[in-house]
């Protein structure tokens, strides 16, 4: 038998859509500047998952002027806890300073308690008699109304206040604070404000797009699920194609392992015919939830935390200016399409 050899690259999508900014995206980051008087600390929320591509500098565009404290969620989902873990851990601490970072899970109590305590520290210093007003942002279901919800539930011992759910947009709207920490005789406590989540007015990177479709990002319609499996996939076999052996032997054609998966799990149409969409989007849920692996879809260096960041001042594309590539991008879509049919 031939030895298995994975795909080293994925082949460039350059027809991907590359935005997924929305009216309520505008709105909610046009509310958040307004309101940045009242703030006295930013919590940004990006996904342990993609370190790099989660990031959007829309965030420090807009908000700048307060300190900000870098929370990167999901960590359950990507770390072992091993001492590769702890190194990247560090190497991603050292390049955000001055700025704090913590690494969180919402079900892990230790974590969510790291949290607290640097909102504490910080309040204490602010010494406000009307209490610390804080605001937790970051890209579309990132993890934000969860650790929200796990902030209060540990600080002050209450139950949900921010609804979540497995695709973005269920926060659409500026909520009112939330008390997480209770006060103490010289104030009256940490309030926590949530967000809807603001996704990049345009991506460049073809491949950053998959990523953050991939983690849930962007709506499972926007790109063809079979696209996002395949993509998966190509990790997985990077990672270790024993994740899936339940389902069949080491592949590089999707639509094979797919074909396997809807036959296993039943995902049937009529006829007996395999769903391949439905068992798209049974892969990818399983990988979001920890049971295909737990690994980062981006490589976290020294070199790749430079040349992101050196990328993202290059980019520094404004509310318009991404419009219009979205736009650009739509014309050279409908040219093609044009091209094609002659």
């Amino acid at each position: 038998m031939a030895t298995f050899v994975p795909r080293k690259v994925f082949p460039a999508l350059n027809s991907l859509p590359r935005s997924y900014f929305l009216g309520h995206h505008k709105a909610g980051l046009d509310k958040m500047r307004t309101m940045l008087s009242h703030i006295d600390l930013v919590i940004e929320c990006r996904d342990y998952r993609i370190p790099l591509t989660s990031r959007n500098s829309l965030f420090e565009e807009n908000l700048a002027g307060r300190e900000r404290l870098i929370v990167y969620t999901k960590k359950d989902l990507a770390s072992g806890g091993q001492q590769s873990d702890r190194t990247r851990e560090r190497l991603i601490q050292e390049f955000h300073q001055p700025s704090a970072t913590l690494f969180s899970d919402y079900k892990d109590k230790s974590s969510i308690r790291k949290i607290l305590e640097f909102a504490r520290t910080h309040a204490t210093a602010a010494n406000s008699l009307t209490g610390s007003r804080m605001m937790i942002v970051g890209m579309p279901n990132v993890g934000k109304s969860s650790l929200l919800n796990a902030l209060r539930a540990v600080g002050v011992h209450k139950g949900k206040v921010a609804h979540t759910g497995a695709q973005p947009g269920v926060t659409r709207k500026i909520g009112t604070t939330v008390k997480i920490i209770e006060g103490e005789e010289s104030g009256e406590g940490v309030y926590l404000m949530d967000t809807p989540g603001v996704f990049i007015p345009y991506v460049s990177d073809a491949e950053a797009m998959l990523k953050l479709a991939i983690c849930g990002s962007v709506k499972d319609t926007i790109i063809a699920p079979t696209t996002l499996a395949d993509y998966l996939l190509y990790h997985l076999n990077a990672y270790d194609p024993a994740t899936y052996s339940e389902y069949g032997p080491p592949t590089n054609d999707v639509t094979q392992l797919l074909d396997a998966i809807a036959r296993k799990t039943g995902r049937l149409q009529k006829g007996g015919k395999p769903d391949i969409e439905a068992s798209a989007l049974w892969l990818i849920q399983r990988w979001r939830n920890g049971h295909l692996g737990r690994f980062l879809l981006d490589e976290v260096t020294d070199e790749t935390m430079e040349l992101e960041q050196k990328a993202h001042k290059q980019a520094g594309l404004s509310l318009s200016q991404g419009r219009k590539m979205v736009k650009e991008l739509r014309k050279q879509k409908s040219r093609q399409k044009h091209l094609n049919t002659l």
